[in-house]
């Protein structure tokens, strides 16, 4: 089956899927302002994709700026002082597009769960998300790390900030020369090296990964940790889209912000992550909540690529008609053909520049459609 049969057509019926599948687990719609005060995103510009932010001034003197994120704002709301909070968006977003490069308004969906995180709590979000990629393309994989088992080899090394700060970078990158450069001039020994070189090079199906990991990482990693950790992954494996998952340590994020699970999530042909997500307890303390939170985003914008690219129809069948047409009958035919999950244009000409799977005609005297060239 072809990519483009796989993709859903349009950010629209993305969107629509994906508000179904979070309803169906809980979770409820939080809607909110389009803008909110500048001082906000200021605060916290590195938890942003991008630091650009469309601003204007209040009638009552405040600055101001067009959302560029939902999670802040879902935060800065957040009234869940016991118990879980779980909340889903579908959100307009503003700001430049990475494929642009040029302001954009740009639909974002995703969900937060928010308050007294349990282990289920973690294993449900990981699991949407993985549903989420499945319920875009049958071509999906869902990268998840933990940044907390990255800190704690980090943690173990004995080095100063900068050197970390460097080999978290050279990990994110799985740059394995340069992190080895780094760690060998700072003393890193063949240990805490091979540690190193087991984060940045370990990708795979969770279980098979950990089995060769774990060794070479538990003298820096608190049992505790690997334990729990591997026990989700074992759990997500076995559920819905488990199949699509792997673990990647590449994946890395703010630690200032995020402290745990990180993920992301890819669609065959769109270049860039389509989801994005992970714990984010350190920008909840920030922003002065004592509660825990995980949630992730679908960047619906990024769609667009894969819809864009050359072998992409923007319509599976064009039925060409003429004046004579029986209005009942070719109305019955289209309905026949888009109930069969085809997606359909009516038209008295082929429009040009239009890209089609396949041309029919509708036969006045037979009072059906056939091929274009019967």
């Amino acid at each position: 089956m072809s990519t483009a049969q796989n993709i859903l057509q349009g950010d629209e019926r993305a969107a629509l899927a994906l508000r179904a599948l979070y309803r169906d687990h809980g979770y409820t719609q939080y809607k909110m302002n389009k803008f909110e005060e500048y001082d906000l995103y200021v605060r916290n510009k590195d938890f942003l994709i991008s630091d650009n932010v469309i601003t204007f001034t209040d009638t009552s003197g405040k600055l101001l700026a067009l959302k560029p994120d939902v999670t802040l704002s879902i935060v800065k709301n957040s009234g869940c002082e016991s118990g879980v909070e779980k909340v889903y968006y579908q959100e307009n977003v503003y700001r430049v597009s990475g494929r642009t490069h040029a302001f954009r308004e740009i639909m974002q969906v995703g969900l937060e769960c928010i308050g007294d995180i349990d282990d289920y709590c973690l294993l449900e979000v990981l699991t949407l998300a993985a549903k989420s990629l499945a319920a875009i393309s049958k071509d999906a994989v869902l990268d998840v790390s933990h940044l907390g088992i990255v800190s704690a080899v980090l943690d173990g090394l004995g080095i100063g900030d900068t050197a970390r700060g460097e080999l978290l970078g050279r990990i994110g990158e799985k740059n394995l020369h340069e992190l080895t450069a780094i760690a060998t001039a700072n003393g890193v020994t063949p240990e805490g090296l091979a540690a190193l070189t087991a984060l940045v090079t370990s990708y795979g199906k969770p279980c098979e990964v950990l089995s060769v990991l774990v060794p070479l990482i538990k003298d820096f990693v608190p049992e505790k940790m690997l334990t729990s950790f591997s026990t989700l992954l074992t759990a997500l494996e076995k559920s819905p889209a488990g199949d699509i998952v792997r673990l990647d340590f590449s994946v890395v994020g703010d630690i200032g912000y995020y402290n745990g699970l990180v993920f992301k999530g890819f669609v065959a042909g769109v270049p860039e992550g389509l989801l994005s997500g992970g714990e984010y307890n350190g920008l909840m303390r920030k922003m002065g909540k004592s509660q825990n939170a995980i949630g992730f985003a679908v960047y619906l914008d990024a769609l667009e690529r894969l819809l864009d690219n050359g072998g992409e129809y923007d319509v599976d069948t064009v039925v060409i008609y003429d004046s004579a047409a029986d209005l009942s009958l070719l109305s019955a035919a289209i309905e026949s053909l888009t109930a069969a999950g085809q997606t359909v244009m009516a038209r008295r000409a082929v429009p040009e520049k239009l890209r089609y799977q396949r041309l029919l005609k509708f036969d006045s005297k037979e009072g059906k459609v056939l091929e274009a060239n019967a």
